[in-house]
């Protein structure tokens, strides 16, 4: 046994933490909550699945984790959740900005999963282009599962916060100005 497992066979702990933000995503927690996506986060070495649920009516099945099945736990609000993104393996979030920058300055691997039901999903545009710089993973719903089976970490590459000119230069070309 090599790479931080201990001798008495206790898995290090390696947490899934998922936010909706104080947004109603009931889509996202039904997606984590399934048992294809739970076994599949057991498989890739996860322990623990937390889930941040805002306001939400759909409520998660808790787990002990007995029998080697994820420990799953839930809450609804948090003054702060960056303690619980600061101690995860791995962040499931909404597309909301605040969440994804926060998640990706700690350089914690992050999926991001949008929600079509909300009308103005400019949200989604930024998860887009931040995947395509293989930031992050991006996912709907009803992709998740084949997101979470498929994804490599290793292939992800640190976001490093303060170059605006990659920014400044998309909204140039928006307000198409010439790229100089």
């Amino acid at each position: 046994m090599g790479g931080g497992d201990r001798d008495n066979g206790v898995k290090p702990h390696k947490t899934v933490f998922v936010t909706v933000g104080t947004t109603c995503f009931d889509a996202l927690v039904k997606a984590v909550d399934t048992r294809e996506v739970k076994e599949e986060l057991s498989r890739k070495g996860y322990t623990h699945l937390l889930i941040q649920m805002g306001r939400g009516s759909y409520i998660p099945t808790k787990s002990a984790g007995e029998d080697g099945d994820l420990t799953v736990d839930y809450f609804t609000f948090s003054s702060s959740i960056a303690d619980y993104l600061k101690s995860a393996s791995l962040v499931i979030s909404h597309a909301g900005s605040g969440s994804i920058f926060e998640t990706l300055r700690l350089g914690t691997p992050l999926i991001v999963v949008v929600n079509e039901d909300l009308m103005d999903n400019h949200q989604s545009e930024l998860a887009e282009e931040l995947a395509e710089r293989k930031h992050l993973l991006y996912a709907h719903p009803q992709t998740l599962y084949q997101t979470i089976e498929g994804m490599n970490l290793e292939t992800l590459i640190p976001y490093v916060p303060g170059d605006a000119r990659p920014v400044a230069k998309v909204i140039n070309r928006f307000l198409g100005f010439p790229d100089d």
